[in-house]
């Protein structure tokens, strides 16, 4: 197989990722790759044809009934569940609506797949970030049908690194081996994290970091909701992010509901023993896609509570990209039943609570890791790329925590460099690149990355 005929397929929601994958796929295209653009944004799809790439418009591909179009043949498992992502992100509980959504987005996608098929001969990869929205499933599941790899890319432990997910939605699998060599780079970096207590964010999620009365009156969000208001709304543009009054709205109410938490926050207990669980992001893809069962966290909450030690309290804490977005009257119901559970401060840093925790208990959050590199007992209840950690006590069940509490309790912390060598095999599982990130070193990084995977998959065997 010639790799000079390979097509790569960028799927693009919006118009930041489209500038990176337009900027990406010219550097894969100097590696012997054919590059097509899927858009889920029309402003894309028309800024990359008047750039001369080949594009296509997957709104003006969509089935004039969506009802018709068969979802068995697409093979996907409980579809239904899928739609919970965009139930609780776009707070859209119209389950035909949705239905509809996914159906014509596959007709769509079916679509393009069946014209590159035609177009050429060659091997086809699909390329796109990690998300739970319908057309990113849409994609997925539309390649999958047909054999086509698809390759999801999301960002790894590491600043400056990747995953790169071949047909899955689950975490990437990172083995634990023994007798694994640790470089010096890894274990520099993680002194580093250990000792500035920072926090890993994404390029592509600075931007999240910042309080919501922030986000409202930053300029940059004023003038891009004006923009976005136009091409939706006067124009008649569509896109996959195309409710930009919900999304006002949504961050109205964080801002609501932090001026009322704020007289329950607290700073970090004296004295006392703790179990610390950090709050996930509500509508994020590890729990909408990865793990629904645990999308209720506060339900999670109250069973934590009850099943801690008289000993210990429990302590939450709202994800920092996010203040506010939590339920106040559900967190307020909580508080109000369990006089051992204490809302800290968001502000607080993750380092310093995870530290002086007895245990964590997480579902898939990132924290879970950084408790590994703490040497903090940690309980995992989810699918976390961390899970198969030989540290960490996997859950199968709810009703196994209370007796995986206690072991951890029991078992009390470890020696951080302990878990260094499975850190190692972190950093070996994933790739350098920054999502997003338009330098001219990262996209060379990244199309050396991504170069490496496709042709090692291809050499390796058939889709799966």
């Amino acid at each position: 197989m010639r790799m000079a005929q390979d097509t790569v397929l960028f799927v693009t929601l919006a118009m930041n990722q489209t500038r990176f994958y337009a900027a990406l796929g010219t550097a894969m295209a100097e590696r012997g790759y054919r590059i097509r653009h899927l858009c889920f944004h029309e402003r894309s799809h028309e800024w990359l044809a008047a750039s001369g790439e080949r594009s296509f418009n997957a709104f003006a591909r969509q089935p004039e009934r969506p009802d018709d179009v068969d979802l068995s043949a697409y093979r996907i498992p409980h579809a239904h569940l899928l739609l919970q992502h965009e139930k609780a992100a776009y707070e859209i509980y119209d389950t035909r609506r949705l239905l509809g959504k996914l159906k014509g987005h596959l007709y769509a996608v079916s679509g393009v797949l069946d014209e590159l098929e035609r177009e050429a001969p060659g091997k086809i990869h699909m390329v796109q970030e990690l998300g739970g929205f319908l057309s990113v499933l849409a994609a997925h599941f539309g390649a999958r049908a047909r054999g086509i790899d698809n390759w999801f890319i999301e960002p790894s432990f590491y600043k400056g690194r990747v995953f790169l997910t071949r047909n899955s939605l689950a975490a990437p699998v990172v083995p634990d081996r023994n007798h694994v060599h640790v470089r010096n780079e890894v274990r520099d970096y993680l002194e580093r994290v250990k000792r500035e207590q920072s926090v890993v964010i994404p390029a592509k999620d600075r931007h999240h970091y910042r309080r919501a009365a922030a986000k409202l009156s930053d300029a940059r969000n004023l003038r891009r909701l004006a923009e976005k208001g136009w091409d939706i709304y006067v124009l008649g543009k569509r896109e996959e992010f195309e409710y930009p009054a919900g999304h006002v709205r949504r961050h109205v109410r964080m801002f609501m509901n932090h001026l009322r938490l704020k007289r329950h926050y607290r700073s970090m207990p004296e004295g006392g023993r703790y179990v610390y669980y950090p709050l996930h992001v509500p509508a994020d893809f590890a729990l909408t896609i990865r793990s629904p069962q645990y999308l209720d966290q506060y339900a999670l909450i109250d069973y934590l509570c009850r099943s801690v030690p008289g000993s210990h309290r429990v302590l939450i804490k709202e994800h920092p990209a996010l203040v506010g977005a939590v339920s106040y009257a559900r967190i307020e119901d909580l508080l109000r039943r369990h006089d051992n559970l204490v809302l800290l401060d968001p502000g607080l840093n993750n380092y310093e609570v995870i530290a002086g925790a007895d245990a964590v208990v997480t579902v898939n959050s990132k924290s879970g890791a950084e408790a590994l590199l703490l040497g903090r007992p940690l309980v995992v209840l989810g699918d976390a790329f961390y899970r198969s950690c030989g540290h960490a006590i996997g859950v199968g069940r709810l009703e196994e925590l209370p007796a995986a509490l206690d072991g951890a309790l029991a078992r009390g912390g470890l020696n951080g460099e302990t878990v260094h060598p499975y850190f190692q095999q972190i950093w070996d599982s994933s790739h350098p690149g920054e999502l997003y990130e338009l330098s001219g070193a990262n996209i060379s990084a990244f199309a050396a990355s991504l170069d490496a995977v496709l042709r090692g998959a291809s050499e390796s065997r058939q889709p799966s």
